[in-house]
């Protein structure tokens, strides 16, 4: 196994990461993009912030505004008026939550459901179709890489 300091000092390796920090940057603006998009294909009205909302929500099957406030790290108003938007554009339903009447739990609606669904398999689609010349023994590579990253 190679050490952290036989790594940060080949140059080749200093060569290696800034590429992948400009891919990785690319990446991030990409997936901007793409949280933008598919806001508007789920509602024109939407927000990005609602859509990884509604995502989570949606994922976790119930959520309330504490859990996603502290998952998100977003002030308790902001997602106030998100689950507030959401709600009005019929994407989310809220009811009391049985064990803590304070609270309220927060689900995704069948046709938010059904949206997401087709936007997942869109982008799944996309994916596949970007990782065609990749053999699974590099797709499992990258997967690794991109593990590690959000490990950080």
């Amino acid at each position: 196994m190679v050490t952290t300091d036989a790594v940060a000092t080949s140059p080749d390796v200093d060569t290696a990461l800034g590429d992948l920090q400009t891919h990785l940057n690319l990446i991030f603006a990409r997936t901007r993009t793409l949280w933008k998009e598919s806001a508007a294909r789920i509602d024109p009205e939407l927000q990005v912030g609602g859509y990884k909302l509604l995502t989570f929500i949606e994922r976790a099957e119930t959520a309330n505004a504490h859990e996603l406030a502290e998952r998100f790290e977003m002030d308790k108003s902001v997602i106030s008026r998100q689950v507030r938007m959401l709600e009005e554009l019929g994407l989310i339903e809220s009811r009391p939550d049985e064990r803590d009447g304070r609270l309220r739990v927060l689900t995704a609606t069948p046709s938010a459901c059904a949206a997401l669904a087709e936007l997942r398999r869109d982008h799944a689609s996309r994916l596949r179709t970007v990782v065609a010349e990749l053999t699974p023994d590099e797709i499992h590579v990258a997967s690794k890489v991109f593990r590690l990253l959000a490990e950080v």
